[in-house]
């Protein structure tokens, strides 16, 4: 166990096999302070990968959809790999810095990335790939007054762009904070050295105190992250492409190739998808996966599930495109549990939302 860990023990914690917060004792609170005040999670096992070299940008353009040929310095971007099916792979947030680019992987990815990468250099590629994730550690603040509390430590970061990172001076080093997609409230990282950790991680707290900061666990964050329809575990395998998991804001249609690109430009041209990424109603908890079923036939997976600390369900179904619309009854399970979709999750292809009826 690292100092890290044993700190989070002091506070409360108790901790996954891979010493990450799984709650600080009261996941009410935790849950309740991401919507009125903020938290902040150890997100140390998400991956952090740095690229150097002339080929950095390219290696990972021709890899992932989105175009990574020109980052401006501290611009971001969240990319997909994918495999010659166009079939999920990884999903990373990039952040062009001034010591290269750095990769965040989701968690638990970080070492099987960075070999998907080092398989990927070809010779005479000038790319380095180095996974500096037992060297950082990664903290996330979420909530309604997260932006505030993220001022308490750095005034600058006010002037981070959507998706934007940069690279602060401070006591404890430099660090690394970048503006991220939202589940609740505003949310940020901060990256800094591992030695820093724990005196980062009792400041942040500090500072945020007036603004109703407290430490929260993975499992306060997944359920935010579900209710928020964010995909992540089940919903980003090989199971599924980009498209049937509400990434369509991470995939550029205009950029040259890349691995799985044929289907997936194929997929947007002819404004077909099979299936999508719904929110879903449970009458009672069930764990996914789970098959769904839609007028007496299979109609797709439930991908993830959870009941809140306030006794709330929220799921999460990739369906097939005429079983997705807002309404539609489902049951799930072998037990039949009674359910319906409440809307579209993720980010989805315009020609899906125009097909779709008015609610």
């Amino acid at each position: 166990m690292n100092e890290l860990s044993q700190y989070h023990e002091t506070l409360g914690a108790r901790l996954a096999p891979d010493h990450i917060p799984l709650d600080y004792g009261d996941m009410a609170l935790e849950y309740a302070a991401a919507q009125r005040g903020a938290i902040l999670l150890d997100r140390s096992h998400e991956g952090r990968i740095l690229l150097t070299g002339r080929a950095r940008f390219e290696l990972i353009n021709r890899m992932s959809t989105n175009d990574m040929s020109d980052l401006a310095q501290h611009e971001g971007k969240p990319t997909v790999f994918t495999n010659a099916n166009a079939r999920v792979l990884f999903r990373a947030g990039g952040y062009s810095l001034s010591s290269g680019l750095l990769l965040i992987s989701e968690a638990g990815q970080g070492e099987a990335l960075a070999n998907y990468l080092r398989r990927n250099i070809f010779f005479g590629d000038d790319a380095v790939v180095e996974d500096i994730s037992a060297e950082t550690a990664q903290f996330a603040l979420h909530g309604e007054r997260a932006d505030a509390a993220m001022m308490r430590l750095a005034p600058a970061a006010s002037a981070i762009s959507t998706l934007g990172c940069a690279e602060i001076d401070s006591d404890f080093g430099r660090l690394i904070i970048a503006r991220r997609k939202a589940i609740c409230g505003a949310h940020w990282i901060v990256i800094a050295a591992r030695e820093a950790a724990v005196a980062l991680h009792r400041d942040l707290l500090r500072r945020g105190a007036s603004c109703g900061l407290v430490p929260a666990g993975s499992l306060t964050y997944n359920s935010l992250r579900i209710r928020s329809g964010r995909p992540a575990g089940l919903e980003l395998s090989p199971d599924y492409m980009p498209l049937e998991v509400g990434l369509w804001d991470e995939i550029s249609f205009s950029k040259g190739c890349y691995t799985g690109q044929e289907i997936i430009a194929r997929m947007e041209s002819r404004q077909r998808l099979a299936k999508t990424l719904v929110k879903v109603d449970l009458a009672s908890m069930i764990a996914a996966p789970a098959p769904v079923y839609a007028e007496g036939h299979v109609g797709g997976t439930l991908t993830s599930s959870v009941q809140a600390p306030d006794g709330e369900i929220h799921a999460l179904a990739v369906l097939k495109l005429r079983s997705a619309r807002a309404g539609s009854q489902l049951t799930v399970g072998p037990g039949g549990i009674e359910a319906s979709v409440l809307d579209f999750a993720g980010a989805q292809p315009p020609f899906v939302l125009e097909a779709a009826p008015a609610r």
